[in-house]
């Protein structure tokens, strides 16, 4: 295996895997919240930064979603563009790392509360199947701010 496909994010990207994936950022982060563990909190962002450099590849929790959870559900793949998920997965990294750092040096209220919106957003994700980092993500493309190189790769035949 290559560096290069180590580093590298998966275009299209399997909705099952990515669904899965939020469930579990889900209730890793309910369970930050409710025991107040503080490596808990390196966990989630660990996988964040997984995500977004490798995809599942290095991401225990996106292991599990590809290896195990979409082949026992036995749900067909539908791809979806990558890059709409990969920067949804950027958004989580940073709100996990601010979540963290308000945890940790500033208030553990102030933590829980952002790790509680990072809970609703992969809730939505998860349930519902709205990704809102691929949301902005669409409204960044229309305005011009993602380069038409990247609105390319998100075409899915």
């Amino acid at each position: 295996m290559s560096m290069k496909s180590i580093f590298s994010f998966p275009n299209p990207v399997n909705e099952v895997a990515a669904r899965s994936v939020a469930g579990m950022v889900l209730a890793l982060a309910l369970v930050t919240i409710f025991t107040g563990e503080p490596w808990l909190l390196l966990f989630l962002v660990y996988g964040f930064v997984a995500r977004v450099l490798t995809g599942p590849t290095l991401s225990p929790i996106g292991l599990i979603a590809t290896r195990l959870v979409v082949p026992v559900l036995g749900i067909p793949e539908k791809p979806v563009p990558g890059p709409p998920k990969r920067f949804a997965q950027f958004v989580g990294l940073i709100v996990s790392i601010v979540g963290s750092v308000l945890f940790i040096w500033v208030s553990p209220v102030a933590g829980k509360s952002v790790i509680g919106l990072l809970a609703a957003f992969a809730a939505l994700e998860s349930g519902l199947g709205f990704c809102a980092g691929c949301f902005v993500f669409r409204y960044l493309m229309q305005w011009g701010l993602i380069p038409e190189s990247i609105c390319l790769e998100c075409r899915i035949d």
